[in-house]
């Protein structure tokens, strides 16, 4: 018979990454939000599980079992084998630690695969995540990153992160870049998935001696930054990126791919194109639309992101910042890690 498993149990297994969590919900479910790092293997799919619900409320729950039942025996043998390739140890969850879980844990155990059954289920998981970040109390100094748009400062992030460094990388844990243009290309992510990811990565990094991020707003698309952060952000050390107008234009154009994305590109552009001066503006429509990218992105530089950023830098004690001049991102990953070792955190 399976065993039960308690959230405060899954935390530090996670932690020790000894187990694989697997998520029966439905695909639609477990897209909109999951335990970080689990794998989807769906008890019902989305059509099932509601062909069910329905002749549950509208016939009987006698013949939305008799339904359900002949579904889950016409796919058992796949079900099990998915599982049976899975190595080491395994909880299956679905959103209470109710039935599609619990029938799953107990077909498992009678075909010989021990699998655990998180009790409460992810909705047991999300109170405690929102439970960890009501509580939160970040000890570690913050380094925070600032530079005009296209500085390179997310790849400056993950090139550190790569070397070992306690980078909190808020983009990424969005699934957003944090502009007007910044779900191109990406698929953003809401506030559950955020926050399950974030608690994960301060749960890390909970013992190094400092956090390195970027200046991010509050608001990062469709998600919103614990108020802890923001505090720290503002109290932390500001390193400010310079690097040259064309150098910053072939970061953007290398990363947002605009060629690939024009439609987007230019529904997000005219979001703020009453912003921006009427020649200016029209001249960057053209130049989207005729695929003369680079123009686009030179004058959005200039004509608006950098008009925006000088406004933000304003509003920083110049005592209490390091400013990094530079040619490549390379020259910039280097001038940092000289600041951290000379700030001895």
């Amino acid at each position: 018979m399976f065993q039960d498993l308690k959230q405060d149990e899954l935390s530090a297994l996670r932690q020790k990454k000894e187990l694989v969590t697997i998520d029966v919900r439905t695909p639609s479910e477990y897209d909109d939000a999951t335990i970080p790092g689990s794998l989807n293997i769906p008890f019902f799919d989305d059509e099932e599980r509601a062909e069910i619900g329905t002749l549950y409320k509208q016939v009987s729950v006698q013949a939305a079992s008799e339904r359900g039942l002949e579904i889950v025996s016409a796919k058992l043998p796949a079900f099990i084998k998915q599982f049976s390739r899975i190595p080491g140890k395994k909880a299956v969850f679905c959103w209470r630690g109710g039935m599609r879980s619990k029938t799953t844990a107990t077909l498992l155990s009678l075909m010989g695969i021990h699998v655990y059954r998180l009790e409460g289920g992810y909705r047991a998981y999300r109170q405690g995540v929102v439970k960890a970040l009501d509580e939160l109390v970040v000890t570690p100094p913050a380094i925070v990153l600032h530079g005009n748009t296209g500085s390179g400062k997310t790849a400056i992030l993950r090139t550190m992160k790569d070397r070992g460094y306690p980078v909190l990388d808020f983009e990424a844990l969005a699934g957003h870049r944090g502009s007007v243009f910044g779900n191109i290309g990406l698929k953003a992510h809401n506030q559950k998935k955020f926050d399950a990811l974030l608690i994960d990565e301060l749960v890390e990094k909970k013992e190094s001696g400092y956090l390195l991020f970027e200046a991010e707003s509050k608001r990062i698309g469709k998600v919103v930054l614990p108020d802890q952060l923001v505090q720290k952000k503002e109290e932390g050390h500001q390193i400010w990126l310079e690097l040259p107008l064309e150098a910053r234009v072939q970061h953007i154009l290398d990363d947002y791919r605009p060629w690939e994305h024009q439609e987007e590109c230019l529904k997000s552009f005219h979001h703020i194109k009453s912003r921006i001066h009427t020649p200016i503006a029209a001249e960057i429509e053209q130049s989207l639309t005729e695929g003369k990218y680079d123009r686009a992105v030179e004058l959005l530089l200039v004509y608006y992101y950098d008009l925006r950023y000088a406004h933000t830098a304003s509003s920083y004690n110049p005592d209490n910042k390091t400013v990094v001049t530079a040619q490549t991102v390379e020259e910039a990953v280097e001038a940092v890690e000289q600041i951290i070792a000379a700030l001895h955190v």
